[in-house]
């Protein structure tokens, strides 16, 4: 009887989530990530550099006693590097085990954007737009919607999870 009514709670709060993308800023650009990959937002924090890892994971910083690696979206997508003020944000997502904060310029909202509102990026071959799972639209405005699972590749999500095991 328990395990039905937790399962049953577990998929309210799925169908709450669903359809419901953080947005943020990257310059001039919107971009939506699923609320269900966020795990909080916070303020940019001093970062700890790392020797020898990709210019775009600026790092780590300490999460209340945790490890967390730090990506700076802008130089993910090879944009210009632009200095951090009181509007840069780091949104922390799981992506698969392994906690990154996302590194953007601004926060905006949490928007319900349906499916039937979301189309597939062209594709531009060679791998571009790996990054992109779709193009929301929201009124007047276009969001561009991530794939968290495609920010990292498998490599690099396991050299970040050990960063974060060896501080456990």
């Amino acid at each position: 009887m328990r395990e039905t009514v937790m399962a049953e709670l577990l998929e309210q709060e799925e169908d709450t989530q669903k359809d419901r993308y953080l947005t943020f800023m990257l310059g001039n650009e919107g971009y939506g990530i699923e609320i269900q990959h966020v795990t909080e937002i916070i303020g940019i924090q001093p970062i700890t550099e790392i020797p020898e890892i990709p210019q775009y994971i600026r790092g780590v910083i300490n999460l209340r006693g945790k490890i967390i690696p730090v990506m700076d979206v802008r130089l993910r997508f090879k944009k210009i590097f632009r200095e951090y003020n009181d509007r840069t944000c780091i949104v922390v997502v799981d992506i698969g085990e392994v906690s990154i904060g996302l590194i953007v310029d601004s926060v905006s909202e949490v928007l319900s954007i349906t499916e039937a509102e979301i189309v597939t990026p062209p594709d531009m071959g060679q791998g571009k737009n790996r990054y992109i799972e779709g193009i929301g639209k929201v009124g007047s405005d276009i969001k561009l919607i991530l794939d968290c699972d495609m920010l990292l590749n498998g490599g690099e999500l396991e050299e970040l999870s050990n960063i974060q095991l060896k501080e456990e």
